[in-house]
Order: structure tokens, then C-alpha cells, then sequence
């Protein structure tokens, strides 16, 4: 059997899964059948489709009009609960973007709407090859025991990336919640492959700390950190800034009694107690997903282990507003869509608080407001 694909979307990510469907379309693996978008879809994404596929702006249409397996659901967060109900009530397994849902009961809505179908979320880091060797080193003991995860990420983000899409850099859209932000987007990986690695991804913590913060003024962070604590299990952390002072390569640090473990998961480098390796790259989550409706192989990301990151969007949505950063402490670089803003030394700031476990306000920073002397320039 081909499985028939569709997808969600043309435009940011989405194109990225046109591009993949489209070479395994040609290399027999499956028959992209069609896409839809809101938007009319660019010159690129037509050229994406095979000949024949059907392209509409509209969701009901697109499956109306194709007889899909698989539907790949790109789009923006708010919408993927609507057109993921569309798709199972036309009988297709589903891939669905990160993050899956914005809340548990959209997260066991989901799970029940599926009726036997596939649902795997788009964490391609759960796919690595490092996931079988960071376990087998915390199994064996390698580090001895562990006694916390940290996740950092440090990126510089310019004014036109909060300008691609409408519910860039907000928190609701009309009224309904969108949950944009440093761990719930441009960082989900990190804190979701943490989790992963903590062995609590389906777990519901029993706390969860979130500090917000913002350079812009927008209605999302940029600069944010939580803390997730589980039953029986050690404490998750994660720290991320959109405000650096250069783009570091984010990673997942597992602290133990008698080492770390160090996973790069964009590049695919691992560091056990100082010994490098390289490991191979993820494999594709749509290819995992045509195995799993072919022949049952198991999903890399299936729906289930989202459900502690689900319930950490949900403690972001209902945070209160993100706090602005002190003026004292933010400068604007560039002009224009390039301009960004920089956090003197939040780089080494975030990989302090993987370091130690810590929220930002434990650490005293200045920019937290938990004490604002005068900076020197």
C-alpha cells in the first residue's frame, strides 16, 4: 500500500513537510495527494506539488477532493485542534506540528478523537539517535545518579521574525489563546526533549514554576525559564533567551552524582562525562509514521508523550503577562526587520541556570528585578 498525504499549510515550516513529502512522493514512498492554505500558496509551494494534487484554500475541500492516509498539520497553533478533528473524522492518521495542542483538555480531546488512528507531533528530536544512548548511559549508570535536567537555548531573533505571521510574538489571537513564546515555540524541542529524557514525558508534573519576561513590546516572552517537578523523579528545568548576544547551538544537560551528559540535539552532538560523539541525525517522523501505518513500526513522537510539554504550554498560557525588561539592561542592534535586541551577558545567564538547576529570580540577575543597581556602560 502507498499511502496518500496531505498537508496542512504551505507557508514557514509547512513548506519544509511539502518538501520532504514531495521526495519521498518521488521515491514511491507515498502519493502527495494535495495541500491546503488560508493564504494563497507561493509560486514555491505549487512547484512542491506533483502534478495532478489538488491545492484549495480550504481544509474541508482539500479532503473532499483526495483520499488521504496521512494528513500533516503545519498550520498555526490555534487552528491545529480544529484540523485535526477534520482529519480523523476522515479516517487519517496524523502528523501534527509542535506545539500539538494548548492545553490538556485540547490534549485529551485529542487522544480520544483518535479512535485507533496514529497521532505523532512534530519533535524530530525525538527521533535522534542519541535518545537510545542518552538512556542506556543514565541506565548503566554512567554518571551515576541523576539528579536533575536542565535544557538552554540562546538565539537572536530579529523584528521580522515577529513579523511572519499575525500570531507571532502573542499570547491570544481574537480572544482565544495562542501560547507564542520562547519554550512554547522556537524552544519547544528543548523542553520536550528534556522531558523525554527525564523519562516524565507523559507524566502530568505536579508543579510547574514560569518566569516571562520581554525586550519587545509584544504580548509574548522572549526570555523565559520554568521549572517542572514530578512524583518520584527529578526536576526539569529549562532556560531560553530570544534576546542573546549570539546564537548558540541549544542543548539538554542531565546532571548526576558523578557526571553530565551533554546533548546538542540541532547537530546531533552528545558529550558523556567529557567523552565526545557524534551521533546520527534524527529520522524523519513522516517516513516513522508511513512505517507505522505500513507495517506497525512503533512512532518516534507519538501524541502521548507530549503530555507533560502540553501541560507546561498551559501553565505559560495561564501565567500572568510577561514582564518588561528594564530599560537599563536591553540594547536595540540594527534598524529595521534586522534589528534585535540584546541582554548583556543573558547568554551566560541561561547557561547558569541549566548549570545549576535555578530559575532566573534564584539567581539574582539584575534584569529579573530582583535587585536593579545601576549598569555601567
Amino acid at each position: 500500500m502507498t499511502p496518500e498525504v496531505v498537508v496542512f499549510g504551505t507557508a514557514g515550516y509547512a513548506a519544509q513537510h511539502l518538501r520532504r513529502a514531495r521526495a519521498r512522493h518521488d521515491r514511491g514512498e507515498l502519493r502527495l495527494a494535495g495541500a491546503c492554505d488560508i493564504r494563497e500558496p507561493s509560486a514555491e509551494a505549487r512547484a512542491l506539488l506533483p502534478e495532478g494534487a489538488v491545492i484549495t484554500r480550504d481544509a474541508g475541500e482539500l479532503l473532499a477532493r483526495t483520499t488521504p492516509d496521512i494528513a500533516v498539520v503545519a498550520t498555526p497553533p490555534h487552528t491545529h485542534l480544529l484540523l485535526a478533528r477534520l482529519a480523523f473524522a476522515a479516517g487519517c492518521h496524523l502528523l501534527v506540528e509542535k506545539p500539538p495542542v494548548l492545553d490538556l483538555a485540547a490534549f485529551a480531546e485529542l487522544t480520544g478523537l483518535a479512535h485507533g488512528r496514529a497521532c505523532q507531533t512534530g519533535f524530530q528530536s525525538f527521533g535522534s539517535a542519541a535518545v537510545p544512548v542518552v538512556r542506556a548511559a543514565i541506565e548503566s549508570g554512567a554518571i551515576g545518579t541523576v539528579t536533575g535536567i536542565a535544557a538552554a537555548g540562546a538565539w537572536i531573533r530579529r523584528d521580522r521574525y515577529f513579523a511572519r505571521a499575525d500570531w507571532a510574538g502573542r499570547r491570544r489571537v481574537g480572544g482565544q489563546p495562542v501560547v507564542d513564546g520562547t519554550l512554547t515555540n522556537p524552544f519547544a524541542h528543548a523542553v520536550a526533549t528534556a522531558l523525554l529524557v527525564n523519562g516524565t514525558a507523559e507524566v502530568l508534573p505536579e508543579r510547574i514554576a514560569v518566569e516571562l519576561y520581554r525586550a519587545r513590546d509584544i504580548e509574548s516572552d522572549e526570555t523565559a525559564c520554568a521549572r517542572l517537578s514530578f512524583p518520584g523523579a527529578p526536576d526539569v528545568v529549562v532556560a531560553a533567551t530570544l534576546d542573546a548576544e549570539a546564537d548558540h547551538d541549544p542543548y539538554v544537560l542531565v546532571h548526576g552524582t558523578e557526571g553530565q551528559i551533554r546533548w546538542h540535539y540541532k547537530t546531533d552532538l552528545l558529550t558523556i562525562d567529557g567523552e565526545q560523539r557524534q551521533v546520527a541525525p534524527p529520522r524523519d517522523l513522516l517516513a516513522n509514521l508511513v512505517a507505522h501505518v505500513r507495517a506497525g513500526e512503533p512512532l518516534l513522537a507519538p501524541l502521548a508523550a507530549t503530555r507533560a510539554f502540553t501541560a507546561l504550554v498551559a501553565a505559560v498560557r495561564d501565567a500572568p503577562e510577561p514582564l518588561p525588561l528594564p530599560a537599563a539592561w536591553v540594547e536595540a542592534v540594527g534598524t529595521g526587520p534586522d534589528r534585535h535586541f540584546v541582554v548583556p551577558g543573558i547568554d551566560r545567564d541561561v547557561e547558569t541556570a541549566a548549570e545549576r538547576l535555578a530559575l532566573f529570580s534564584e539567581l539574582a540577575l539584575p534584569w529579573t528585578g530582583a535587585a536593579l543597581p545601576e549598569r555601567k556602560r
